[in-house]
């Protein structure tokens, strides 16, 4: 392989992990099966799970008990157990005869089976190598930390299989936008603790609720915008169930509750005072309670890319950008964590 092979191979795995949605199916069937795959696996979302463990990485520096074979391990398990939570989403929905044509799913991003991105035996094959990854991980922490690590696990896998897997899921009964914040709030920062120090800290589950917060608003704003297809298949997700209305204003008490939540544990001194550098954030959020505010337009506006996600774009943006500034305000923490209010 030349060098210029090398640099156009990496750059198509990179750009799986950037930008906000898709190329076109031609466009994706046309690269090599590692990039596929990563598109299939909806690589570009990958970053909430990163920030997770790097939420849980600087909380244990702060604490001075940062190991770095176990960020590393928590690190690349959070995003193989992400990407699996993605592949399975999709394979049940193809499965269950939800990801139709019509459906939003189709419309915003690539789907791996019904956008005949990937055969269903390679899918398979990747989910079960991921899986034999993420077994590995999980043996490692088992054996380092014992029933501490086994529990997380228990947990963890319970709420990945329950999600979409499980004959009765959580995400067809109203229950799938709790599940999303429970595991990416205290399990994912408060385990991924855990596992890189060996220890337990009650501090760190509350630290962890303005970013598992934010995770859950980008998979509520998603389900208002499918909840009439939602509705349709009787998938009884959370807005589905409240109603467009109730559920745009949960959407609004869900983001001021980020930095509500991030403003008392600052004035607790539970964290520092750098972490109101995550305030910068608000004009998106002030972006994103602005359009909650109002009806979801009939048609996409000229040149808008993800439709039918409107609400969900929002969200999405406003997270990112909220969970790298918090990050920072961990970052300076770390390095002067006796500094607070």
């Amino acid at each position: 392989m030349t060098a210029s092979t090398l640099r156009l191979t990496l750059t198509r795995w990179l750009g799986a992990f950037t930008g906000f949605y898709k190329p076109s199916p031609s466009e994706i069937r046309a690269l090599d099966i590692v990039s596929r795959f990563l598109y299939a696996a909806r690589s570009v979302i990958l970053v909430i799970s990163a920030q997770a463990a790097l939420i849980a990485g600087l909380l244990a520096a702060t604490s001075r008990a940062f190991h770095w074979r176990e960020f590393v391990l928590v690190f690349l398990g959070f995003m193989i157990a992400h990407m699996i939570s993605n592949l399975s989403n999709d394979y049940f929905g193809y499965r269950r005869g939800h990801d139709t044509p019509d459906s939003p799913r189709m419309r915003y991003t690539i789907h791996p089976l019904s956008g005949d991105i990937i055969r269903p035996a390679s899918l398979v094959t990747g989910i079960l190598m991921l899986s034999a990854a993420g077994i590995a991980i999980a043996a490692f922490f088992v054996l380092e930390h014992g029933w501490l690590a086994g529990g997380f696990l228990i947990a963890g896998v319970t709420l990945l299989f329950a999600y979409d897997a499980a004959p009765v899921s959580l995400k067809t009964i109203g229950l799938g936008e709790l599940a999303v914040f429970l595991v990416w709030g205290p399990l994912m920062v408060g385990g991924g603790y855990a596992m890189i120090t060996g220890r337990v800290d009650s501090a760190v589950f509350f630290i962890s609720i303005p970013y598992g917060l934010g995770v859950m608003s980008i998979l509520v704003g998603k389900h208002i915008d499918q909840s009439e297809f939602d509705r349709g298949k009787k998938i009884r997700t959370l807005p589905v169930l409240l109603g467009e209305r109730i559920s745009r204003a949960l959407e609004i008490a869900i983001i001021v509750l980020m930095y509500a939540v991030t403003g008392i544990l600052i004035a607790l001194g539970v964290i520092t005072p750098f972490s109101a550098i995550a305030f910068a954030a608000f004009p998106h959020a002030a972006r994103a309670i602005g359009t909650l505010l109002r009806p979801r337009p009939d048609e996409a506006p000229p040149d808008y890319v993800g439709w039918p996600l409107w609400y969900h774009r929002k969200a999405l943006v406003h997270n990112r950008v909220f969970g790298w500034l918090f990050i920072l305000g961990l970052v300076i923490g770390a390095l002067w964590p006796g500094l607070r209010l």
